[in-house]
């Protein structure tokens, strides 16, 4: 996948890394949960930048510089966790995001190819 940003091409994690916060095993990954998170086109967002863009092995919320409240934002973050399409972890008071590749990628082939060719419809 050549679009993907560096951190994702990654050989493994970095050491020392906090634990994962709550999330579905592999297996208990269910495509309709991940459909419906993803029908929304601001998480669709999140996962394509975190994909594309990320700098970091993880990316705290605020790194996105979406322009709305924080509590909609943990929203949208907690949703997309609880489907199984990304992971976090608590550094301090800090939430960092990062997208679950390989498990998505082992549940259903194809997925993550789609979510990178995705474009926002326009407006109008």
């Amino acid at each position: 996948m050549p679009n993907l940003a560096a951190t994702y091409r990654l050989d493994r994690e970095p050491d020392d890394l906090p634990e994962r916060l709550p999330e579905p095993a592999v297996e208990d990954i269910r495509l309709e949960r991940v459909m419906g998170v993803l029908a929304d086109p601001l998480r669709l967002t999140i996962v394509q930048r975190l994909l594309r863009e990320s700098e970091d092995f993880d990316q705290a919320c605020g790194w996105f510089g979406f322009d709305r409240p924080k509590s909609t934002l943990t929203h949208h973050f907690k949703a997309l966790r609880e489907a199984g399409v990304i992971t976090q972890r608590q550094y301090g008071l800090e939430r960092r995001s990062r997208v679950r590749l390989d498990d998505l990628g082992r549940r259903f082939p194809g997925l993550i190819d789609l979510v990178l060719a995705w474009t926002p419809a326009s407006e109008g």
